[in-house]
């Protein structure tokens, strides 16, 4: 293991661990009770009928056998709740004593739980936390860092929650760094990469499907929700495939992105610049943008759940179509607001002036402001920092419904393309930004971005 992987006093990937909110710890532990719950009875809606109850079933005291003496035994973040709180369904070993014999229902559904989790978690699970760290060579505090990296919750010392699978990950992760192909910092961002960015896909891909349930079999969503465990092993093999068949293509055109055309975006954005910009420093050149939706808020007000949800999953689809056509990335949506980057100026502009047009023409939603500027940012976290960015969100609050807003130095960069007019508006003053001078783009020669 090199040097500079490791830790000496600490151990490997043994620095202080992440605080894990009380607030996550609690919704893992009703969320393993509820689906307890569901198993045991079949009938009902989703609803728990004895929180109270359910609660102290699924969280004993942690660490109520280990040695005091364990340095690693000693966490201050530690909660009591955390016994059975790594947020899946508990195994029928882990599930308190039933009173009497289960009925058939019961036992069917009971059975169809344990094996789909078997089927995720690749077997039962058989091992305790510290005998997985034991056996990947780490203390526990540092096996505990990644898994927290990953987005699990703490769990007991006596509970056996890990399977053969998770010590094979868990050895993966670690046998990078002792290679040295990864440093410690490194190893515990790409993982973080990971499990936040898989949670997110879970909870969307569920969602889908029961909202496809409910809207085609008739169903409610509580139902639908039990019912997902009999449809999902059908399922889960098509799934991971799409995942990593995905996953490498992502992983290519990131590549292509992010090193072998940096240097060009960063050549193209040096005309006219002298130097001292404030995003002078920061290392990658794209075109910034976002779009907001006008009045979305008093529209929410005014619409059930499945209304807004339709609405919403409008929004981000056709935002994230015309982004792709583009050649651009969506970098994320917060509720009525998208915000998406691109390589070049001419084409931010593109993507910027074909969502501005897509909201104006669509029938069900409302027009968006829409601003884009070209300039440097810091890409971290799968999340994109810098002043650009920021300018590029005061300048949609600039803009009016149905129009686009771009900044004057990225209307320098477009002035000599045809494809674009632009039109100087009065100078504006901008909170941290002083005086700017937005200017409005408009369509000018050419078909703009052609949806299929």
């Amino acid at each position: 293991m090199s040097a500079d992987n490791g830790h000496r006093d600490t151990g490997l990937l043994a620095d202080g661990p992440a605080h894990v909110s009380d607030a996550f710890v609690e919704a893992a532990t009703l969320e393993a009770a509820v689906l307890d719950t569901i198993a045991e009875n079949p009938d009902s809606n989703g609803e728990n009928p004895d929180s109270s109850t359910a609660g102290s079933a699924a969280a004993e005291p942690a660490d109520a056998n280990s040695d005091p003496a364990d340095a690693d035994a000693v966490d201050a973040d530690s909660d009591p709740a955390d016994a059975d709180a790594d947020g899946s369904i508990p195994a029928a070993a882990d599930a308190p004593a039933a009173a009497g014999p289960p009925t058939g229902a019961m036992s069917a559904e009971r059975l169809a739980l344990k094996a789909l989790e078997q089927r995720l978690l690749g077997g039962e699970r058989k091992l305790r936390r510290r005998e997985v760290a034991s056996g990947a060579g780490l203390s526990l505090l540092s096996a505990r860092k990644l898994w927290r990296a990953l987005g699990f919750p703490n769990i007991g010392d006596e509970d056996v929650a890990f399977t053969e699978r998770d010590q094979s990950a868990l050895n993966t992760i670690v046998d990078l760094v002792r290679a040295g192909q990864l440093t410690e910092e490194a190893a515990i961002s790409v993982t973080r990469a990971i499990g936040q960015m898989t949670d997110r896909m879970v909870v969307w891909q569920i969602e889908a499907l029961v909202e496809d349930m409910v809207q085609n079999q008739g169903v409610t969503d509580a139902v639908a929700r039990k019912r997902l465990v009999g449809e999902l092993p059908s399922l889960v093999d098509a799934l991971e495939e799409m995942l990593v068949y995905s996953w490498r293509r992502q992983l290519n055109a990131g590549i292509q992105r992010l090193a072998v055309r940096a240097e060009a975006g960063l050549a193209s954005s040096e005309e006219g610049r002298e130097g001292d910009e404030d995003d002078a420093p920061l290392p990658l050149a794209r075109a910034v943008g976002f779009a907001d939706l006008v009045s979305y808020t008093s529209l929410s007000r005014r619409m059930n759940e499945k209304t807004l949800a339709q609405l919403v999953q409008r929004f981000e689809n056709k935002c994230a179509e015309i982004i792709s056509v583009g050649g651009g990335r969506l970098v994320k949506t917060v509720g009525d607001e998208v915000l998406y980057i691109a390589e070049t100026p001419a084409a931010g502009a593109e993507i910027s002036l074909a969502l501005c047009q897509a909201f104006t023409d669509d029938e069900i939603l409302p027009q968006a402001r829409v601003a884009m500027v070209w300039g440097r940012i810091l890409s971290r976290l799968g999340d994109i920092y810098g002043p650009t960015v920021n300018l590029a969100a005061r300048l949609t609050a600039l803009a009016d419904p149905g129009t686009v807003l771009v900044d004057s130095m990225t209307a320098a960069a477009l002035e000599n393309d045809e494809r674009f007019v632009l039109q100087p508006r009065p100078a504006e003053d901008v909170r941290g930004f002083g005086e700017i001078h937005p200017i409005l783009l408009q369509r000018g020669s050419g078909r703009g971005l052609v949806l299929d």
